[in-house]
């Protein structure tokens, strides 16, 4: 069964990170400064039983109630608890006794550490295509955040969903994954080295838009990617031609979104004002706002700066009166020539 060989790995063969045979499940190094800070306030023990692929610090937390889904030992949830403040709370879910202790054992320290009168923190042992069994309220949480865990579950739908019943209106699923330019063959997919290493559960990226969708999400934005090496030869020739990228996806939850990119002839303007992005703000890939300057936007990423926790840093321009057809540059053009 899937489930018990990632507990097996996790738990038994992983003493820690440097037991990994390929780079899937490790974070690149070039971080910002500010995220190394934070990390340099976590515990030794803590971060040599990171296994994530990618960085789940999205902007703009303070006060804000985050879960953090395969939690393991802790560490984005450390970090991330140094950005909410006393006042927000991080939620950890892991389904590894080893990694729910090393976490646990750690909380008043990181309470002295950060020099907080009560702990923002606790973890819960669980499933996290069972959200709906550890007690949490629908519709609670600001901000969802995963680190190379997805890939790993039985059933990513079951997961994408029980977000989305957590998370508020205007919320956000904010994660790092990796991801597949195919489907795989099943030799792959149940290989448990390969399972283990994030590889083998990974999902073709259409098929991972797919089924956001399904859940709910109808706009999945790509925020950062990269392309993974496999140096072990023997794994390497077990995936064949496959390509897997580590990928980070923000996910929000807002009724009605698009299919298309749909100009509504509005724009935003970026205040200035979040933390780490005084110069600009980034929501994605293809949108980096600079201050100061007019920048013209489709409907849904209107929607997604006006109706979320990000309205206060923008002034808006425009509403839905009017229509223009698909936003030049954005989306699926008009299939049908025009006769000229």
């Amino acid at each position: 069964m899937t489930t018990d060989i990632v507990k097996d790995y996790y738990g038994k063969t992983l003493q820690t990170s440097a037991d990994l045979k390929t780079e899937a499940c490790c974070t690149p190094d070039d971080m910002p400064s500010y995220v190394k800070r934070l990390l340099s306030n976590v515990h030794d023990e803590v971060l040599a039983k990171y296994y994530g692929c990618g960085l789940v610090t999205p902007l703009a937390l303070e006060g804000a109630r985050i879960l953090d889904l395969g939690s393991g030992s802790g560490r984005d949830v450390y970090a991330l608890a140094q950005l909410v403040g006393p006042k927000g709370e991080v939620v950890g879910v892991d389904m590894t006794d080893e990694q729910i202790a090393v976490a646990r054992a750690h909380v008043d320290w990181h309470r002295k550490k950060f020099g907080y009168k009560t702990s923002n923190v606790r973890f819960l042992h669980g499933y996290i295509e069972r959200l709906d069994e550890l007690g949490l309220e629908p519709g609670s949480f600001d901000i969802i955040v995963s680190n190379c865990v997805i890939n790993l579950s039985p059933d990513k739908l079951a997961v994408l969903r029980g977000a989305f019943d957590l998370l508020r209106p205007g919320g956000e699923m904010y994660f790092a994954d990796v991801y597949a330019d195919r489907r795989l063959p099943d030799a792959v997919r149940t290989d448990p080295v390969l399972l283990g290493e994030c590889l083998g559960g990974a999902l073709y990226w259409n098929d991972f838009h797919q089924l956001a969708k399904q859940a709910g999400f109808l706009d999945p934005r790509l925020v950062t990617d990269r392309p993974l090496g496999v140096t072990d030869e023997a794994l390497a020739d077990k995936l064949g031609a496959a390509r897997f990228f580590s990928s980070t996806y923000r996910l929000f939850k807002l009724a009605g979104l698009e299919p298309l990119c749909e100009d509504y002839g509005q724009a935003v303007v970026y205040k200035g004002g979040v933390a780490h992005s005084e110069h600009a703000f980034v929501l994605d890939k293809h949108h980096v706002i600079e201050r100061g300057k007019v920048f013209p936007v489709c409907g849904n990423t209107w929607r997604m700066l006006k109706e979320t926790r990000f309205s206060r840093y923008f002034d808006f321009i425009g509403d839905f009166s009017q229509h223009y057809g698909v936003f030049a540059g954005c989306g699926t053009a008009m299939p049908y020539g025009t006769g000229t």
